[in-house]
């Protein structure tokens, strides 16, 4: 088979470097093309150089091409992959750090809540322009597979307003998967047959089955609180458990941050969260993460490069949606996933125009959804909160209504647990001022919000969050890995 896959924000070094490999464990796939494009040259060459040597280790016939022009990037593209973050770690970072001035304590900042909708200002207007490129010179039938958070809001706007054949993809399920298969004492998650549906960040294992035997709540709950690492690591989301009845996909860090009862009030947050490791609730610990990742790969890029040499292992191949798709679309080698699209009747209890992720099978026919599911009430009550945050977001993203962005902040669980209305209003202000640079259609409302900035008489105060950790030096990033290293 020969076609061309273009990959966006392929600057993302890792994560691309992961869909490559992946991609090329499809036996008909060695004869196709990779184009990669990215806003930093810098990153295209690393990341370039890191596929030719993997392409010229495997001797593949496998053609690779890196340019920061999208549209050349796009042209003749069967399918289209988008990592993008818009503003970079920059903007990330004041997506954490001005919330905090108002109370607002997140760990990830990218789905939902106060960083979460700002970000998802920032890539809406990007995502309807890689949108018109791909109508314009991709094939005629291409698909467009996002994995850029937010999900839903970037997926809702490629769907509602590019008009392009869009999925959602992310790995919350499988990793839900993997731990409650570890502890139930299965050898995988090929032992599990689950159902797992809502929107993406806020799934839900609704019907759960090890080797056919349905496992219930108390099962669950008991195998939780009986493992000695996910019951420290796992305690918010084993509370949630307990009270909704069935599992939350999310990583605890994620799932505190998207519900209005656990991250409101700072004395409350250290009971919920696990400091072993980012994920698990420490505030800004994605963007510590992130940034350590960054700086780190910029040091070791020559052991980067030199791992590229090692021959594809089919057997290691990743379980990300991408490749999975592509084969089955490709090959009619059927697959079952879990995929982010419009929800359109799937799920019968969540509105019709949202962003759902559910179960789904992909075949040369294309992605064919398991439908008329229904999630428990307390479920789809907390997904429908998020929801109507998500369309007052993409709707305020595409018209540039800083008025309606605001009623998308205040409406958000966090942020109505933790600030009033008067704060919401200047917290917004501030952040559209910050990041006026990736926000071109609130341009108009940049002079107003400043103006308003310089008379306000609401206080805030700086603030590190409940459990801040400062980003660790590479020297002290080496001492860990040889550490680990050692024990291991």
């Amino acid at each position: 088979m020969s076609f061309k896959i273009a990959i966006i924000g392929a600057g993302s070094v890792g994560f691309t470097k992961k869909l490559f490999t992946d991609i090329l464990c499809v036996p008909e796939f060695t004869d196709i093309e990779f184009a990669l494009t990215d806003v930093s040259e810098h990153n295209l060459q690393m990341i370039k150089a890191i596929l030719d040597r993997i392409v010229e280790a495997n001797r593949l016939p496998t053609r690779v091409t890196a340019t920061t022009d999208r549209r050349k990037a796009l042209e003749g593209a069967r399918y289209v992959i988008s990592c993008v973050r818009v503003g970079g770690l920059e903007a990330y970072a004041d997506d954490i750090r001005i919330p905090l001035k108002y109370g607002i304590d997140q760990c990830v900042g990218d789905t939902i809540c106060a960083g979460g909708i700002l970000y998802g200002q920032r890539n809406i207007p990007v995502i309807l322009d890689f949108c018109k490129d791909i109508r314009e010179v991709a094939e005629t039938n291409v698909k467009f597979l996002n994995y850029a958070n937010p999900m839903a809001m970037n997926t809702w706007a490629a769907i509602e307003y590019g008009k392009v054949d869009t999925v959602g993809l992310c790995h919350g399920v499988q990793h839900g998967a993997e731990q409650i298969a570890e502890v139930l004492g299965a050898k995988s998650t090929q032992e599990l047959d689950y159902v797992c549906s809502g929107i993406n960040h806020q799934t839900w294992f609704i019907d759960l089955r090890l080797n056919g035997r349905p496992i219930g709540k108390d099962e669950l709950v008991a195998a939780f609180e009986a493992h000695p690492v996910y019951s420290q690591q796992e305690k918010l989301r084993i509370d949630v458990l307990k009270r909704f009845g069935v599992y939350s996909t999310e990583s605890n860090g994620h799932l505190s941050e998207y519900l209005p009862w656990y991250r409101k009030r700072p004395d409350e947050i250290t009971r919920w969260i696990d400091m072993s490791d980012w994920i698990h609730g420490e505030t800004g610990g994605y963007l510590r993460h992130s940034t350590e990742t960054r700086n780190w790969f910029e040091t070791e890029y020559p052991q980067f490069l030199e791992a590229a040499s090692q021959p594809i292992d089919p057997s290691r191949r990743s379980n990300e949606h991408a490749s999975h798709i592509l084969e089955a679309l490709e090959t009619n080698r059927v697959y079952r996933g879990h995929f982010n699209v419009r929800n359109n009747g799937v799920i019968t209890n969540l509105p019709q125009d949202a962003i759902i992720e559910s179960p789904g099978f992909v075949d040369r026919f294309g992605i064919n959804m398991a439908a008329g599911i229904t999630l428990p009430e307390a479920c789809a009550a907390t997904c429908i909160a998020s929801i109507n945050v998500q369309r007052m977001s993409v709707h305020a993203a595409i018209s540039g209504d800083i008025d309606l962005l605001k009623l998308a902040v205040l409406h958000d669980p966090l942020v109505g647990a933790v600030s009033t209305p008067e704060e919401v209003w200047q917290m917004v202000d501030e952040m559209v001022v910050a990041q006026a640079a990736w926000l071109p259609q609130y341009a108009h409302a940049v002079p107003a919000a400043t103006e308003r900035l310089s008379t306000s008489a609401v206080k805030t105060r700086e603030w590190a969050g409940a459990a801040r950790r400062s980003v660790r030096s590479i020297e002290e990033l080496r001492a860990e890995k040889a550490a680990l290293k050692q024990a291991g």
